[in-house]
């Protein structure tokens, strides 16, 4: 079984196969050293051809192996044996070893507690005289145990093979077994009942386990109590590593007064659930806060509290914090709180589109607490079920299943993707598969026909995806408590806030006056998308309707019809495939229309500001710094913005303005560095930086 950790870590569950092991024993024996191995079988039994009786002068390489091996002999012959005393020296350690009958020696004599009935049981001690004595030699560095006593008289009845297996040394609840019993214990089964089932499941006459009902019985009890000890431990170290969290928290909050937290107590008055949030993330959401992917894939192995954490994309492209959570449970109670605290923390506003992962209490919660908001799971949510739910049970087929999977992302029509899904239920025999029950029942989230110009703003994408992935791994790389943790968080919010993206020259492809006009208004990252879609536009032809409105179609078919209407008094411009809706830019075939109509530049409203190079967080998080005297801040931001704007039309300008600026700065970090560091005035306070 595996073990409850030290430290806050995600692990997996997995246990060892038992196999057959073997030991090997020296003896002297006509003036000679010599080995064999007398191979033991899981029942610890072996042959009467490769045991040896124990004797004098028989040697082993360790205690431990002579035990084991006197242990088989002992059980070979009718009895068991326990180890009686042992003598120690500061030169050789442990060198003396007792090895004695189960039998051997007298139980002291009790006195009987006055006024209880005690239960008076005999002993089983008789005062045997069989044993195996044993001294440790050491020469030239190398430990050998020498048997100098040995007896096998008994002076009681040795038991038969059928008798001696229930002798309590014997009667061993392997790994196997211990898994099973545990497991039907915790379904309600009664002592009396697991042994039967034990029985049959192994198909031996009832009494014949190498254990009785009695060992059962000890082993659940001494489990449950082993289980209660951990489990006050646990809550114990749980609720010191809580109390250390929210006094981080309230560190936090005194040196930063736009961080905010809350928590819960329960009836104990212990703490619930926590969240957090801070102010770059707040002020990260003002702008970019139309889409949230809220991620619940981590949990802590050691406490069991759920990790929920509210991430959004930026207009760069950049994963961006905006809040976390630890819950206790994943009850409808503890869900609504969660996102209840976190409306609060973003001062009220709720997002658009919400991504989640596939999860009946989710969808409850956001229906209840985010009524106005668009629930979506994405493409990628969906997948990494299919395949643990799938790959497994249909084998070879899995290939053929996914391929027919896939095609449910290009249906049309509610009434052709309910026909398509009954057809590949039928064709892999699936029919009463409860996690196609919930696929199905689920299929308004995920299924595009019907989230199809919901906002996702290029984040329900595999690209987006796995970089959420990176940042919780760099979460969750080495957690020892809460509070570390709390600190990482922080750590990489504040990276994810103030990571800046190197100058880049951002070369044209189509070369029509749309394109260029667009490389000095969109982030790098926004104007790559639209220029795929520029390039893309080429490939298709407008056909014009007698309403006004275009049917686009491509040269090599290699997509389906879309309609576009234009209305150009307003220079209103829809698209049937919705893009510009989903993800905040024009789709090719738009551009395509404009394209037509001679547009030298797309009208100011098609270019949202989440896009926009000026909405970028060093802009948007000046907060703090005018109180500080850094109103100049504005000015180099405003200057810097419109130097990289300038310097990315062309590859000369973006080589020239890198050469100089490094001159430059150089030349001015030189000169600030042989002015004076004090001039008797108070220097200005640059820790509100939005620079970091």
């Amino acid at each position: 079984m595996a073990s409850i950790p030290s430290k806050n870590v995600w692990i997996r569950r997995q246990q060892c196969p038992c196999g057959d092991w073997k030991c090997y024993v020296s003896y002297e024996g006509e003036g000679e050293e010599t080995s064999i191995a007398a191979e033991l079988v899981k029942s610890e039994r072996v042959s009467s051809e490769a045991m040896v009786s124990p004797y004098v002068g028989m040697v082993f390489k360790s205690d431990t192996e002579a035990f084991e091996y006197y242990g088989n002999f002992a059980r070979r012959n009718g009895f068991s044996i326990r180890k009686e005393r042992s003598r120690l020296s500061p030169q050789l350690g442990v060198y003396k070893r007792d090895f004695v009958c189960y039998r051997s020696g007298f139980a002291p004599a009790r006195k009987k507690p006055i006024g209880e009935n005690h239960r008076d049981r005999k002993s089983v001690r008789c005062g045997c005289d069989a044993k195996m004595y044993l001294s440790k030699e050491v020469s030239e560095g190398v430990a050998q145990w020498f048997v100098v006593q040995f007896s096998n008289v008994h002076n009681h009845e040795l038991l038969e093979d059928d008798q001696v297996r229930l002798l309590p040394a014997y009667r061993k609840i392997h790994e196997a077994d211990q898994e099973r019993i545990l497991l039907l214990s915790k379904a309600g089964f009664p002592i009396h009942r697991i042994v039967k089932v034990l029985e049959l499941e192994k198909g031996i006459h009832g009494g014949q386990l190498p254990f009785l009902e009695r060992d059962v019985r000890n082993f659940v009890q001494n489990r449950k109590k082993i289980v209660q000890e951990r489990d006050a431990l646990l809550n114990e170290k749980r609720e010191i590593d809580t109390i250390e969290l929210l006094e981080a928290c309230k560190a936090t909050k005194e040196s930063d007064e736009e961080f905010v937290y809350d928590f819960t107590v329960d009836a104990n008055d212990r703490v619930e659930h926590v969240a957090w949030s801070y102010g770059d993330s707040v002020n990260a959401y003002d702008m970019f806060g139309d889409v949230v992917y809220f991620d619940t894939t981590y949990s802590s192995i050691t406490y069991g509290l759920l990790l929920g954490v509210w991430l959004g994309i930026d207009n760069h492209g950049r994963t961006i914090f905006f809040g976390c959570v630890l819950l206790q449970d994943e009850t409808p109670r503890s869900l609504a709180w969660a996102f209840q605290t976190f409306i609060r923390f973003m001062r009220g506003t709720f997002p658009q589109t919400i991504l989640t992962d596939l999860d009946p209490g989710l969808r409850d919660a956001i229906r209840s607490e985010l009524p106005g908001t668009k629930h979506i799971i994405s493409r990628w949510n969906i997948l990494s079920k299919i395949s643990s739910w799938f790959s497994f049970y249909l084998g070879p087929r899995y290939a053929e299943f996914k391929s027919e999977f896939d095609l449910l992302y290009s249906v049309e029509s509610s009434e052709d993707f309910e026909i398509r899904w009954d057809q590949m239920v039928s064709m892999f025999g699936i029919v009463s598969d409860k996690h196609l029950d919930l696929l199905f029942s689920f299929r308004e989230y995920w299924v595009p026909l019907y989230i199809r110009g919901c906002l996702l703003a290029q984040m329900a994408t595999s690209a987006y995806f796995k970089a959420v992935d990176m940042f919780l791994k760099g979460v969750f790389s080495a957690q020892t408590c809460l509070r570390s943790f709390f600190e990482q968080v922080g750590i990489s919010a504040n990276f994810q806030s103030h990571e800046h993206h190197e100058m880049q020259y951002l070369q044209l492809k189509t070369n029509i006056p749309i394109e260029e006009h667009a490389r000095s208004i969109l982030t790098p990252f926004a104007f790559n998308a639209l220029q795929h879609e520029l390039v893309l536009a080429m490939q298709y032809a407008a056909s014009e309707m007698a309403d006004g409105s275009y049917l686009m179609h491509h040269f090599k078919k290699i997509d389906g019809e879309r309609f576009v209407m234009w209305i150009e008094d307003s220079e209103q411009i829809h698209c049937s495939c919705k893009e510009f809706e989903s993800s905040g830019m024009l789709c090719r075939h738009a551009l395509r229309i404009f394209i037509i109509k001679n547009y030298f530049q797309l009208p100011d409203k098609y270019y949202l500001s989440r896009w926009r190079r000026e909405s970028s967080l060093a802009l948007s998080d000046g907060h703090g710094i005018e109180s500080n005297g850094g109103h100049w801040f504005h000015e180099y931001q405003r200057l810097t913005e419109a130097l990289f704007a300038e310097s990315s039309i062309t590859k000369e300008r973006s080589e020239h303005v890198r050469r100089e600026l490094m001159k430059e700065i150089t030349r001015l970090l030189n000169e600030i560095r042989r002015m004076p560091e004090s001039d008797g005035v108070a220097a200005m306070d640059l820790t509100e930086s939005p620079n970091g």
